[in-house]
């Protein structure tokens, strides 16, 4: 963990110091209960200040990854990998912490003119391109989801960056973007042809359809997301506590 943190980085150190935890929270260790180090202690093994590390633990503390408990230390939620909508783990993290593989079937990264619905969202007309990235993603045996994700042009994507890297992680380290807010609808509907064939099943067959709006720390959109879930292959779990 100390040698993760690049102080000759343009990437802000709280950034890298979340990166960090992140790593070291889905390791088998610390996700079977151990506690992590102390505050003083993981701010010495970085080089940073307290307050810096803190600002990195009080995010994921927010998005229910770690639970900080007083006189016992700050340990890994148990609900860590669940599909809960305050959990920022990318698709990819979360399907390989619950040990499965998965396989890229398509990607395709390409610029659009916005609908109505769209341009809406993000605040903009609709003849200023998007960049729109589709994801047909599954088991090493069948593809399972599709994915089309549409970025604010603001963030500065061209189209060339590594998207096999972990999206938010991405936006955080090379556009100093950070998704904060995450709303989404789920709906079931019939797959349309277009789905049905990115899926390999009949048309109308029963698909689940998760629509994902994300907005950084100033509550601005930054992506719109919409996620195609062949029916019998997605558990969607929401959790909720009365205090």
């Amino acid at each position: 963990m100390k040698n993760s943190i690049d102080h000759k980085s343009p990437v802000p150190l709280h950034i890298q110091a979340e990166t960090a935890l992140r790593e070291l929270i889905a390791s088998e260790e610390y996700r079977n209960g151990k506690t992590l180090p102390n505050e003083v202690e993981m701010a010495k093994m970085m080089a940073i200040s307290r307050t810096t590390l803190r600002q990195a633990i009080n995010k994921l503390v927010f998005e229910g990854l770690l639970v900080r408990k007083k006189r016992k230390g700050t340990t890994v939620a148990d609900n860590a990998v669940s599909s809960r909508s305050n959990n920022w783990l990318s698709f990819s993290q979360e399907m390989k912490l619950r040990g499965i593989t998965i396989k890229n079937f398509e990607f395709h990264v390409t610029w659009v003119f916005p609908d109505d619905a769209l341009a809406n969202f993000f605040d903009i007309s609709k003849d200023r391109q998007v960049l729109k990235m589709e994801r047909v993603r599954g088991r090493p045996e069948e593809p399972f989801v599709y994915f089309a994700s549409y970025f604010h042009p603001r963030i500065g994507l061209t189209g060339d960056e590594d998207f096999k890297r972990p999206l938010y992680e991405l936006l955080e380290q090379d556009y100093s973007v950070i998704a904060t807010l995450s709303k989404e609808e789920i709906s079931a509907k019939g797959a349309d042809p277009f789905i049905a064939e990115k899926l390999r099943i009949a048309a109308d067959s029963p698909v689940l359809l998760r629509k994902r709006f994300v907005f950084d720390q100033g509550d601005r959109p930054i992506e719109y997301n919409l996620g195609y879930y062949k029916a019998g292959s997605f558990v969607y779990t929401v959790e909720s506590r009365r205090e």
